[in-house]
């Protein structure tokens, strides 16, 4: 429908008025505006977004600068939502393995500057005691005022050993009722829980974390179809590091089996994640998924380790290499995990992949926030949400982040 400008302006006016009575004190008013902004509906072209005590006040299409507004422009560039970081192992030079606070923080600010603005800490096959410790700062962190930690991720024990890396080998066991029911009963930090669905007790395990808010993830696994429908029934609703880690189509003597790979496919709301790093999966491979699965069950991870987000090479006759801007297992026996950044995979999905922009943001922030259970919140950009925001320019870079309405240390290179 046509609105005469007069009436528009007169309209514009009005809110302008409005968001004026209604200011708190001496709450700051940001206003961002000169960009390309992706909101649910698609891309808005000459709007504002409008950020006070730490939310999205307004997203509109009118780009009128507030009187009395910190003014940001964005100079043509693209304002999305902050990414959400679902599986993350470290970085800045800090693993979350440490289970201590200046590891947590030193790796969560490293990807905060690369537009990760929410984040599932990480932590890979470990003991129980490590667990609990880690368990212990996350619930510190999460506690805090505008903190981007929003729950622990844990990647095994339970893990079938012929699936598992080497580098958990001392860590991996059977499946512990007792053991894992007594920890969530300690915590209810942990929001996501991957293991190997072909274990005894399985099936079991998914049911209870289910029960309690959980995301239940397959992993590093050998099942075929059946076993992946039963797991599905279960509880195991997604898939992590899909494609790695687990077998796809292959030969038994005479006989051809469908693999992991292929039974994912065939559950058709079964979720998946990929790291996108453009080394643990070829363009072809992420245009499949993504024309499969679409952008409302497939996510972007980074599985990225201590060396990603500025932290230092691995040393001398370390287990893990670097090569070829990846991490490998000095043997070359396999991927350890990657360097990059949440940036990265966005680029990563454009330029290799050929996907378009819009969806391959919202395959980092909009859909892990749905699984994640923060969508309420996080993800994208609406009124009423958190104010979690990137600027990207035309190649894809960051350039700004603001993380609930504060602008993050280091990032804003639009002067």
């Amino acid at each position: 429908m046509f609105v005469p400008y007069g009436l528009w302006a007169n309209w514009w006016k009005a809110r302008i008025s409005y968001l004026h009575k209604t200011r708190k004190g001496n709450t700051m008013l940001t206003q961002i505006i000169n960009g390309r902004i992706l909101t649910p509906q698609g891309w808005l072209e000459e709007g504002s977004v409008l950020i006070r005590d730490g939310k999205i006040l307004e997203v509109t299409n009118n780009d009128l600068a507030l009187i009395d507004a910190t003014v940001v422009d964005a100079k043509g560039m693209y304002i999305i939502p902050g990414f959400v970081a679902m599986n993350v192992h470290g970085g800045a030079g800090r693993d979350f393995r440490e289970c201590t606070e200046d590891a947590f923080k030193g790796a969560v600010a490293g990807h905060m500057k690369h537009g990760a603005t929410s984040i599932f800490p990480t932590l890979s096959s470990s003991s129980v005691s490590d667990i609990y410790k880690a368990a212990s700062v996350c619930e510190k962190l999460m506690a805090e005022a505008g903190s981007p930690v929003l729950g622990l991720h844990i990647e095994g024990p339970y893990l079938n050993t012929k699936m598992a890396s080497l580098l958990y080998a001392d860590t991996i066991k059977a499946l512990d009722k007792e053991e894992y029911t007594a920890l969530l009963e300690k915590t209810d930090c942990i929001k996501r829980w991957d293991i190997s669905p072909e274990l005894e007790g399985a099936h079991e395990f998914a049911r209870y974390i289910k029960s309690k808010g959980i995301l239940a993830a397959i992993t590093h696994t050998e099942a075929e179809f059946e076993d992946i429908k039963n797991a599905y029934k279960a509880g195991f609703t997604h898939a992590a590091q899909f494609y790695n880690a687990m077998p796809g189509f292959h030969k038994r003597r005479e006989y051809k089996y469908e693999g992991t790979v292929e039974s994912v496919f065939l559950m058709d709301d079964m979720t998946v994640e990929v790291i996108a790093d453009g080394k643990h999966l070829p363009s072809t491979i992420l245009r499949l998924v993504y024309k499969l699965k679409g952008v409302e069950r497939m996510c972007l991870v980074t599985d990225a380790l201590s060396y990603a987000a500025g932290g230092d090479r691995p040393a001398p006759g370390s287990r893990i290499i670097i090569e070829d801007n990846v991490c490998k297992l000095a043997d070359h026996s396999s991927l350890a995990g990657s360097i990059a950044t949440m940036d990265t995979l966005v680029r990563v999905m454009v330029q290799k992949a050929e996907i378009p922009l819009a969806d391959a943001v919202r395959m980092a922030s909009e859909t892990p926030a749905r699984l994640m259970g923060v969508d309420d919140r996080k993800g994208s950009l609406q009124r009423g949400k958190d104010a979690d925001i990137v600027i990207l320019d035309r190649k894809y870079n960051v350039r700004a982040v603001w993380s609930m309405g504060k602008l993050v240390p280091e990032t804003n290179t639009l002067a």
